[in-house]
């Protein structure tokens, strides 16, 4: 009987972690007036999951907690050149005309409802929290918790007390821990920081929740930077489709074309199950492709298990990908931790 418990409290968790608001507001085609979805493509069944959980074939992922960590980043950089550090999964450090920003930021060990429920990471971050230079403003993409962690947020809050940016719904959960948001965002929204940053919401194809009974009650989304570099594209989570091509043209119209995106690699096997919500390599270069985007660094791979793709999988079908496309490797990076990288 004793074995139930934990069973029954993690039930108990997830029931109680979906009780959080829900956003409300008018019909759109993307919001049915209770739930989010992706225009033209069917929502898929619990089924489809328990055939996936039931016949998982995961790649090797040995733990690397040794792997490395960066120095301490510059405070400030200054002038229209960007920074760019690798912190982990979707976790970036931008820096660019003395702004310091921060995406889907987790520096937890485990992403999940608790701290002992949820999933480890099998790489430290590249950088030390407590060396990271003051940070002014924070983008959210969603509210999954790979990339929505409260722990690190409340951190960020106490230490840093940055600005958060969120889709629709969302931002009740950095304000639960006295976070400082702006107002909400939809699909094509545009939000000025300062006179030296100025976003755009941008669709992607994905889902929301946080427990069991808030599947798709808050928005999922990416973003455009626009700054004296240029544009610089943040993907979060999305399936490839043609949302892709519609965001070039938005560049485009407000000065582009994207000089930088950060696309997502990994947790894409089995594909019969992910594609609709995880782009895979080969994806991520077809979106490369759509995007007309100059450059590409990947994102969402080399810390949390969540696919089947084993742990150097991502890197070696993008080569691959890239090969077949006939991209040189230089075009679409694959990052290493900690490690800054300049583009001008």
């Amino acid at each position: 009987m004793y074995y139930l418990l934990p069973i029954l409290i993690s039930g108990l968790i997830l029931l109680v972690s979906a009780c959080a608001p829900r956003y409300k507001g008018p019909v759109t085609d993307h919001f049915d007036g209770k739930k989010f979805f992706n225009p033209g493509m069917p929502e898929r069944g619990t089924g489809s999951l328990l055939k996936w959980l039931l016949n998982r074939d995961k790649g090797p992922w040995p733990e690397q907690p040794d792997a490395y960590v960066g120095d301490r980043p510059a405070t400030r950089i200054e002038g229209d050149s960007v920074v760019l550090t690798f912190v982990n999964h979707s976790t970036f450090l931008i820096q660019t005309a003395g702004l310091n920003i921060l995406t889907d930021p987790v520096w937890s060990n485990r992403v999940g409802p608790t701290s002992w429920l949820g999933i480890k990471r099998k790489r430290p971050p590249g950088l030390r929290f407590e060396e990271l230079p003051p940070i002014d403003v924070v983008l959210l993409s969603h509210n999954h918790y790979d990339h929505l962690d409260l722990p690190t947020i409340r951190k960020l809050v106490k230490t840093h007390n940055p600005l958060f940016v969120t889709p629709l719904g969302v931002s009740h959960l950095p304000k639960s821990v006295d976070g400082r948001t702006t107002r909400e965002l939809d699909w094509n929204d545009t939000l000025t920081i300062n006179d030296k940053l100025w976003l755009t919401c941008t669709q992607a194809q994905h889902f929301s929740n946080r427990g069991m009974g808030d599947r798709d009650q808050t928005l999922w989304c990416g973003y455009l930077l626009h700054t004296g570099f240029g544009i610089t594209y943040f993907c979060g989570d999305s399936g490839y489709g043609p949302h892709f091509k519609h965001i070039a043209e938005q560049a485009e119209q407000s000065g582009g074309p994207i000089k930088l995106a950060l696309l997502p690699i990994g947790s894409y096997r089995p594909e019969w199950f992910m594609a609709p919500v995880h782009v895979s390599p080969a994806g991520a270069v077809q979106a490369f492709v759509d995007l007309k985007a100059r450059q590409a660094v990947g994102i969402h791979f080399g810390t949390f298990q969540q696919g089947d793709d084993g742990l150097f999988e991502p890197a070696e079908d993008l080569r691959k990908a890239l090969k077949e496309k006939s991209i040189p490797d230089s075009q679409f990076l694959v990052p290493q931790e900690g490690r800054p990288m300049v583009f001008k």
